[in-house]
């Protein structure tokens, strides 16, 4: 491996490993180096949706390891005193394979990180825990990077994959203000009540001030999260403790019909979590490194586009790597600015895209009052009351990174 083209990667998360597959498959030596000391079981799930599983598809054998549960329908539910109603009740999920090729699906988050992680590892991945990426040092031909407990090590190029909480992104571009969004997330994994039925479906609860969101991950669990506008929650993806949990389970949310209280009295672990914005950023690169995910364009959860986007960057950024160095040999500073722009060409626009329509997506979710509950309500249900045009904005943001033969 040492004449191979070495490229470090920082995060074994979500996009990390794919990457490093990608990378090992077009030849080069990528080594990725995460923070934590182990694979971690926090976070809850993934949406994993057509666009993102069609990159997922190109690395060999892979769907078939993932660990999920495809849905087949989408539903819109009015939780508002004693009105408990059926806004929205759409079948076009069951369509997706057929038209793209591919389901939307949910998948346990850890599950899915362990599997993807032991998979980059069968291809002969070299994965570090317990490095910490904290300094950047950028040469003529190479990058040195230097970790917490003071090991370093050197690269020809560096591709930050770390996340919300990115160490590259503030190598690269120094620390930011980041903002509270005003919306908490409080969510879990529950039994999948028996009132929902044999149809795996998502769910979405619309109430005064409140939405949750759940979705099947298994045949039998089921990962919900509430949005709410309360004051700052600091932004980790920690549990609550037993008496905060408790207390949780016995709120007004428990007391939701039509399945939505039951998951939240049966939940096994509840987290709680800030939603906060980040800056855009204008560039992505500079020298020898660049990033990729949401160290790259961090969103809020709320359109599930999250990890599709990033493998939406793995696929852009590979095969533009192949396209101009096909032999993977050592890259020159001018040739990896030359493939970073292309990738940012692609890659920076529809990102933003999709971050604004997240944030708004929140935004209309979550409102207060009666009336301006009723109006969102009836909102919904106009935007929904044609459900060829709904599938057809689906099929438009899934129709990406490349439709018929792929280029890597």
């Amino acid at each position: 491996m040492e004449d191979k083209t070495k490229v470090i990667i920082a995060g074994a998360g979500i996009a990390g490993p794919v990457l490093a597959i990608f990378l090992t498959l077009k030849g080069y030596n990528p080594i990725v180096y995460e923070r934590i000391d182990t694979l971690a079981d926090s976070g809850l799930s993934l949406c994993l949706q057509p666009n993102g599983l069609r990159v997922l598809s190109l690395i060999p054998g892979f769907i078939d390891k993932i660990v999920g549960k495809p849905f087949e329908r989408i539903a819109h539910y009015s939780i508002l005193g004693d009105e408990e109603t059926v806004l929205v009740d759409a079948g076009f999920p069951a369509k997706l394979p057929e038209l793209t090729g591919f389901s939307m699906m949910g998948a346990r988050r850890p599950v899915f990180n362990r599997t993807i992680v032991e998979y980059a590892e069968s291809y002969g991945v070299k994965i570090i825990w317990g490095h910490q990426l904290i300094a950047l040092e950028q040469g003529k031909e190479e990058v040195k990077v230097t970790f917490a407990n003071g090991a370093s090590d050197t690269a020809s190029f560096v591709i930050g994959c770390d996340g919300l909480h990115s160490s590259t992104r503030v190598c690269l571009f120094g620390q930011e203000q980041v903002s509270f969004t005003g919306l908490t997330q409080t969510g879990g994994i529950s039994p999948t009540p028996e009132v929902f039925g044999k149809v795996p479906t998502m769910r979405n609860f619309y109430a005064d001030g409140a939405h949750l969101i759940c979705y099947p991950v298994t045949d039998t669990l089921t990962s919900w999260a509430i949005t709410q506008r309360e004051p700052e929650a600091k932004e980790t993806w920690r549990s609550m403790d037993e008496i905060r949990q408790n207390a949780f389970k016995k709120s007004p949310f428990s007391e939701w019909g039509l399945g939505a209280g039951e998951i939240v009295q049966s939940a096994d672990t509840i987290v709680k979590y800030g939603l906060y914005d980040r800056p855009e950023l204008k560039t992505w690169h500079k020298g020898r490194v660049v990033l990729l995910g949401d160290a790259a364009h961090p969103t809020s959860p709320h359109l599930g586009q999250g990890a599709n986007q990033a493998f939406e960057d793995v696929y852009h950024l590979v095969r533009l790597l192949v396209q101009h160095n096909p032999s993977a040999a050592a890259p020159s500073t001018a040739l990896l600015s030359t493939i970073f722009a292309g990738y940012e060409s692609i890659r920076i626009a529809r990102a933003s895209t999709l971050v604004m329509g997240a944030r708004k997506q929140g935004e209309t979710r979550v409102v207060r009052g009666i009336d301006a509950c009723k109006q969102r309500n009836d909102a919904l249900r106009v935007a929904w009351e044609d459900e060829d045009a709904v599938l057809a904005a689906f099929l438009d943001t899934y129709s990406h990174p490349f439709t018929g033969q792929s280029e890597i």
